[in-house]
């Protein structure tokens, strides 16, 4: 199956039945353990109601069905989160410098990513001749995944470019600095989008940088991320459909009132008017604000989105935030998909700690490996 970024296309094209093509082969390196629920959550749904339910109360039941819904899904959150403004489809990307390193070239480069805001990134192009895959890697700052940080494993930009890829690097730099940690539009005092969608937003303004360069087949374009940039990367592929997969690394998939899967925060999707609530966990004395309490209330969850990623294979790369119990929530995928007749879409693996390591990320590479370098 060739994936589209026109939605029409896609849905089209998972309304026809059994997906085929490239996607349906997975490698060895991911099949296990990575792929399945351990015995004791499999079929397991929790709480989450189902994303096969129509607003109606009925019941996706083909795959024609299923592209009803799944529209109904993206519908009902962009109306909720607010409208994306029109994508930026042909980009002008400044060069702003190159370097080289090792067997790759660096290239700063700047661009809008939003229609009132400028970004910067780095641009890793590896020698050689020929169309690439490539993927969008997001953190708080684009240095750090081209391996220009202090932390470890978290250079996601480098280890894959080292690997063939091409590989775009981008972080929110100023708002980061300024710990108001997103994008805003159109300003951050009369935002009309939630801020993480936002980032969704902007992150399929940069798919159409790489998508244009004469080294990227648009084809096979992913997303990675970890934790501020894991949730980036699932909005971004999820509210997407241009990039082919994803992989985001403990980010919380689902609502919850871990410090860490703090959805609730004005910077992600409880924006409200200034000046905003303490930051922390929501109590009687500093209540949450925004969209995040109506979502809650309505009993609306990430799994829903999620959802959307069928028949797009997805990686979550679970730390101390999601645990084995998030297969809870992935099962419901794992529903979708095998309506769709698409099996191995679904994957996760387990850490105790949050922060990744050389195991955990050598899978997200593998996994980019199986899906992207076909």
């Amino acid at each position: 199956m060739q994936l589209q970024s026109n939605r029409r296309t896609f849905l089209k094209t998972v309304a026809l039945g059994p997906v085929v093509g490239r996607l349906m082969a997975m490698d060895r390196r991911v099949v296990g353990s990575t792929l399945t629920p351990p015995t004791e959550w499999r079929g397991k749904l929790g709480s989450y109601r189902s994303p096969l339910i129509f607003n109606d109360g009925s019941r996706a039941e083909t795959p024609e069905e299923w592209a009803r819904r799944r529209t109904e899904i993206r519908t009902d959150w962009m109306k909720q989160m607010g409208a994306w403004p029109k994508l930026i489809t042909k980009p002008r990307v400044e060069v702003m410098g190159e370097a080289r390193r090792e067997n790759f070239r660096q290239i700063m480069v700047q661009f809008k990513w939003t229609p009132v805001e400028f970004t910067t990134g780095y641009l890793l192009i590896p020698d050689g001749s020929g169309k690439r895959p490539a993927v969008v890697t997001v953190f708080y700052e684009p240095e750090t995944a081209v391996g220009l940080g202090t932390r470890p494993y978290r250079d996601f930009a480098l280890q894959l470019v080292r690997r063939g890829f091409v590989a775009l690097s981008l972080g929110s730099s100023r708002t980061t600095h300024n710990r108001t940690y997103a994008t805003y539009y159109p300003s951050i005092d009369k935002a009309t989008v939630q801020p993480l969608s936002m980032l969704g937003c902007a992150a399929a303004n940069a798919w159409h940088v790489l998508a244009q360069r004469p080294e990227v087949d648009e084809q096979r374009i992913g997303i990675v991320g970890h934790s501020y940039g894991g949730k980036w990367a699932m909005f971004a592929s999820c509210l997407f459909d241009g990039f082919a997969c994803a992989a985001w690394s403990d980010p919380g998939i689902v609502f919850d009132t871990r410090p860490s899967v703090n959805y609730w925060e004005p910077w992600y999707l409880g924006w409200h008017p200034r000046p905003w609530r303490k930051r922390g966990v929501p109590t009687t004395e500093n209540p949450v604000r925004g969209l995040y309490p109506e979502l809650v209330k309505a009993g609306r969850d990430l799994h829903e989105l999620h959802a959307l990623m069928a028949p797009r294979p997805f990686l979550v790369s679970g730390g101390s935030e999601d645990s084995l119990r998030r297969w809870e929530a992935l099962n419901h995928s794992i529903e979708v998909n095998d309506l769709l007749g698409a099996k191995n879409r679904v994957a996760m693996t387990n850490r105790p700690a949050h922060s990744p390591n050389k195991q955990s990320n050598n899978i997200i590479y593998n996994f980019f490996e199986d899906f992207l370098k076909a």
